[in-house]
């Protein structure tokens, strides 16, 4: 069976059991046994292993190698829920998002009409993976209302919001892929995601003079309401127009700097305002206790280091001629999401070592 941008769906006995795309590469392998449960799914950077285990955190659980994590046991013939994974830290990037991917086919191709989730860490980083291969009318609100309570209890029932499977296609591009559904949707080069609206690295439409034309997308990195970068042009079905190229390097005098703590706990209440509510103390006191610094973060425009967090220091040169509210703002908007991940990471592991 051939998809919209040409993925095709390999089929044997009944089953899925190869999703390849356009050019050839292989996004997902599937094996059987013979009474129809799952042998081994093969994405890039892992493999699940179909054989249950009884996994200390989740019971009955697939390992996925060489992670050394696991994942909730699963009905992969007719998938009814989104499974948990143990320890989604030790994931290599994009596994998550492809192995939800792989289930929403499989969920699609057995008729499923809706999953749920049914796990102990509804982030918000969760459910933006989710919405790439599923639709819900839910809103991030609603989904990571009770994480922090979630979390602490390790709870396994399903959440009532439905999940409708509408996997995307990917396809291999130099140095990463793109995913497309009601044509290209995002951009994953490097380990950084482009994606259409807001943010730092995002999808545009090329306007410029030298890329101009029907249905043409830029992969670009943004500060403010200036282009920092441009790293690659395609098609809105995805083919390449312009090669990927490096980011330049940020040759800011304020990289290596660290923020004072005024500015920190004036970002914390800032920070605190955006992450979902039950993580706004938890923001509060992780960004007052911990460092932040400037400095290059090339497509990123914050991540957590030993010390704490650091920050893309093109905030500072591109903004601060807007005023330091606009520099604050930015900066909370860029802390939020990484604050809110390191918080549920930490607490996940608390968790795990008490059980």
């Amino acid at each position: 069976m051939q998809l919209r941008y040409g993925t095709r769906i390999e089929v044997g006995s009944g089953r899925l059991v190869k999703i390849v795309d356009r050019a050839g590469c292989i996004h997902a392998e599937l094996t059987w046994q013979a009474d129809g449960t799952l042998d081994r799914l093969v994405v890039a950077g892992a493999i699940v292993r179909g054989r249950v285990i009884d996994d200390p955190l989740l019971g009955p659980a697939h390992a996925i190698e060489p992670t050394g994590t696991t994942l909730s046991a699963l009905a992969w013939a007719r998938p009814t829920e989104i499974p948990t994974v143990a320890d989604p830290a030790r994931l290599p990037p994009g596994v998550g998002s492809a192995i939800l991917n792989v289930i929403a086919h499989l969920a699609r191709w057995a008729d499923v009409p809706v999953l749920r989730y049914a796990g102990p860490y509804p982030t918000p980083a969760l459910f933006h993976t989710l919405r790439r291969s599923f639709h819900t009318t839910a809103t991030e609100a609603a989904f990571t209302a009770d994480v922090l309570g979630r979390a602490t209890r390790l709870a396994r029932d399903p959440l009532p919001f439905e999940l409708v499977p509408d996997p995307c296609e990917r396809v291999a591009i130099p140095g990463g892929f793109v995913e497309l559904r009601a044509g290209l949707e995002r951009v994953v080069h490097h380990g950084v995601a482009y994606e259409r609206g807001g943010g730092i690295a995002r999808l545009v439409e090329a306007v410029d003079d030298d890329d101009a034309g029907a249905d043409r997308l830029a992969a670009e990195i943004w500060f403010g309401d200036q282009r920092y970068a441009r790293v690659a042009v395609f098609t809105d079905d995805g083919h390449v127009v312009q090669e990927p190229r490096p980011i330049p390097p940020c040759r800011s005098d304020v990289i290596g700097r660290a923020f004072p703590p005024p500015l920190r706990a004036a970002l914390a209440e800032l920070v605190a305002e955006l992450v979902p509510a039950p993580l706004a103390d938890d923001a509060r006191a992780v960004l007052t206790a911990r460092a932040i610094t400037w400095a290059d973060l090339a497509a990123r425009a914050a991540v957590e280091v030993p010390t704490g967090f650091a920050v893309h220091a093109a905030l500072w040169d591109r903004l601060a001629p807007h005023g330091l509210a606009r520099v604050a703002q930015a900066l909370a908007e860029a802390l939020a999401p990484v604050v809110a991940s390191t918080i549920v990471a930490e607490l996940a592991t608390r968790s795990r070592d008490l059980k």
